[in-house]
């Protein structure tokens, strides 16, 4: 039996550490710990959101310096020496050795979705305390080790797709349920991202402009690099971030002149431009559009987030929401129905742990690592990045008026259409506003209403333009929300292109175990197929969402958090079985111990979803309430019509049967993998790995953003080498 011992050991081993960096740790965590010590100790008195914000920063820094350093060097064993999938398999198309600021740039921008950003502004109904909890110590021992892990066990077997490899090293049996249920959730998730995007981009000039010139700049950005100046990143790099800064500044023109009717698209449009966008970035060579646009976007998303980090030390405007809620223990909050546990959980999702994570570090970027080495940097690294931006997400729901908060994201249904009707309800829940107050929050960001405005989107806005109007004197509210809103759909869109390409991939995987060539993902009459399926599906769950409120992928929205969740365990699972099964028996609670969390929180809340009592939470009792209203001949809210309520009832059906359906899957592989592990504990004979065979690299890179010294002599060393190990 092959195990995944390698055959170098990386030469970054244990170090002494020198007073110098001593002291810089001790003070990184003397300063995390007095910011979780003011978030857990304050009772009534006023809390910056800076010590949200210091609490988080040294945490991560803290957690990566030290424990993914020992999950990739001590149990992982990441071999320099090694040659990854990219340097064997280099066809230009999907397997390509991709500069690490490129690939960091595309794995980032390719995770980054809704999820951080609109997750943690719905779970601060909760109060802002759970929500930070979860999302800092989740990511740093579950979403941040699930996504180095998965990439690592998917760089060491060409690539494989997730699904594939639970196929491989589960079993059929497990490993039909995986595929199955990562593909339906995989599109599940692609018509949500996609649903986000249309509405943020519906009759916005500005942001439909600014968006769409990131495609000939990232094709410009992929030809430099490729033909023009190969390997000049730096250059690249300024010229794209210049292009996109003044893309920005132009939308706004456009917005306001005689062009602002040709990029004002109706939804329907949208989606179609989606959908071709979606098929085109699926098939064209990933130098080309993919990587580089995904790593334009970086600059936007890192630069945005950064400078809101930078503005809330600036300000140092404090947290208006409660710690904790009393929605969190009575579990009827307006925003989303549910108690805490498990809800909060399932809510935040992508800034703390998310299955979709896996389905990028199984689909494009394994396929482009340079090196085994840059897996902590790429995989741990870039997890905490975007649990940086679910931290700062949180922090703008958070430093806004409470009352507001809830009157955006109530729907209409519970606080009415008006500002007095709002006030009213939303002051029965404890929390004042006029509405004078409400219509001037209006008027301050140019909306006519900010009533209902749910989803979390426009509520990050909204506090977004509070911090940053505050660092420019009170000015530019309504310039700064358009430029969130714009924001936000930019974020989303390069997780979408990205999940449609990794969403061909798995179904390529799958179909190879039937007809051979699929097999290879890079066989173009396969490629066009699949990419063509995947599109088709997502693009007509996403038409009928846009054009029936209550149909399409609207019909499967509730069960997106659940879903997301669910796939993530499915990962954890086949982690920690390639941990037992490569000799790592020791290790395997790193992802043991995340996945039993894991699915239990996730079982939780798919058995309350299908059973509770309460029609809010359970989708048959709200099937049964909405039925029990069709025979009374009597309408219930959201419904306007009988039709609505027929559609409700349909729904509700739709949604209790594929949660059930997906946790039985679920159930399924995390029963056979269990099964896969003990017998590898009592007859490891019988067991069996599908990693690919050594092959000494020839690529010379470094393992992080800044080359050590070592590794600037060894680049020296390597000047007359290949082009790949040029790489600086």
């Amino acid at each position: 039996m092959r195990t995944d011992s390698p055959r170098t050991p990386s030469p970054q081993g244990p170090r002494k550490a020198s007073p110098r960096s001593i002291v810089i740790w001790t003070l990184v965590a003397l300063v995390s710990a007095a910011g979780w010590s003011v978030l857990a100790l304050s009772r009534g008195e006023e809390v910056s959101a800076a010590w949200m914000v210091a609490a988080a920063l040294g945490s991560y820094a803290i957690a990566y310096r030290f424990y993914s350093k020992f999950i990739a060097h001590n149990v992982l064993k990441v071999d320099r020496t090694r040659a990854t999938p990219a340097e064997r398999l280099n066809n230009g198309i999907d397997f390509h050795p991709t500069d690490r600021r490129v690939l960091l740039g595309h794995h980032f921008a390719a995770i980054a979705g809704a999820g951080p950003l609109v997750g943690p502004v719905l779970a601060a109904q909760m109060g802002y305390l759970p929500g930070t909890i979860w999302i800092i110590v989740g990511v740093i021992f579950a979403g941040a080790v699930q996504d180095m892990v998965v990439l690592f066990f998917s760089t060491r077997r060409d690539g494989r797709s997730l699904g594939q490899m639970a196929r491989e090293e589960i079993g059929p049996f497990g490993g039909a349920a995986a595929l199955i249920a990562a593909f339906a959730i995989m599109i599940i998730l692609l018509g949500v991202l996609a649903l986000v995007i249309v509405n943020a981009l519906a009759q916005s000039p500005w942001g439909t402009f600014s968006i769409a010139m990131t495609v000939p700049i990232a094709l410009l950005m992929g030809f430099y690099l490729r033909v023009l100046r190969p390997g000049r990143v730096s250059e690249v790099s300024l010229i794209g971030v210049a292009l996109l800064l003044f893309a920005l500044v132009a939308g706004r023109w456009v917005a306001e002149s005689s062009w602002a009717d040709t990029f004002t698209l109706a939804p329907s449009t949208l989606v179609i431009w989606l959908v071709a966008y979606g098929f085109i970035a699926s098939i064209l060579p990933v130098w080309m559009l993919l990587a580089p646009r995904d790593y334009l976007s970086t600059f936007m998303k890192i630069g945005t987030i950064v400078l809101l980090a930078l503005g809330v030390v600036i300000t140092l405007p404090t947290l208006k929401m409660d710690p904790v809620t009393d929605f969190a223990s009575q579990g009827d909050g307006p925003v989303f129905a549910g108690s805490l546990f498990p809800f909060v959980f399932i809510t935040i999702a992508c800034g703390a742990l998310s299955g979709f994570h896996a389905l990028i570090s199984s689909g494009t970027t394994p396929k482009m690592i340079q090196k085994e080495t840059q897996i902590r940097m790429i995989g741990y690294g870039s997890m905490l990045m975007e649990s940086s931006v679910a931290i700062m997400a949180l922090v703008a729901a958070s430093i806004i008026d409470p009352g507001l908060y809830f009157a955006m994201n109530a729907p209409a249904g519970v606080i009415g259409d008006t500002v007095q009707n709002a006030s009213q309800v939303v002051g029965s829940w404890g929390y004042q506003i006029s509405p004078e107050e409400l219509a001037a929050a209006a008027k301050n960001v140019e909306e006519t209403s900010l009533l209902s405005r749910t989803g979390g989107a426009p509520t990050l806005a909204i506090g977004v333009s509070e911090i940053f109007s505050d660092v420019t004197g009170g000015s530019l509210r309504a310039f700064w929300y358009h430029f969130a809103i714009m924001f936000e759909a930019l974020f989303i869109l390069t997780a979408l292109d990205a999940g449609t390409r990794v969403g061909r991939f798995m179904l390529q995987d799958t179909l190879g175990n039937i007809y051979k060539p699929f097999k290879n993902v890079s066989w173009k009459p396969g490629l066009v197929i699949t990419s063509g399926i995947v599109c088709g599906l997502w693009g007509y769950f996403l038409w009928v969402g846009v054009h029936e409120p209550l149909g399409g992928i609207n019909q499967l929205f509730p069960i997106f958090g659940i879903s997301n969740q669910l796939l993530a365990a499915v990962a954890l699972a086949v982690c920690t079985t390639l941990l037992v099964k490569s000799g790592r028996l020791k290790w395997a609670w790193i992802t043991g111990i995340p996945l039993v969390w894991d699915a239990t929180v996730t079982l939780t809340a798919s058995w309350q979803k299908v059973f509770s009592s309460d029609p809010r939470v359970g989708f048959f009792k709200q099937r049964s309430v909405y039925q029990d209203g069709i025979d009374r001949n009597e309408l219930i809210a959201p419904a306007k019509n009988m039709d609505d309520m027929h559609t409700v009832v349909t729904n509700s059906t739709v949604d209790g049967v594929l949660t059930a359906a997906l946790a039985l899957l679920i159930v399924i592989v995390i029963a056979d993998a269990t099964r896969v592990c003990i017998r590898h504990v009592r007859r490891p004979a019988l067991s069996t790995l599908s990693e690919a065979p050594y092959v000494e690299s020839q690529i010379v890179a470094p393992a992080g953003l800044i080359p050590t010294k070592e590794e600037k002599e060894e680049i020296r060393d390597a000047v007359g080498a290949e082009p790949g190990g040029q790489s600086g």
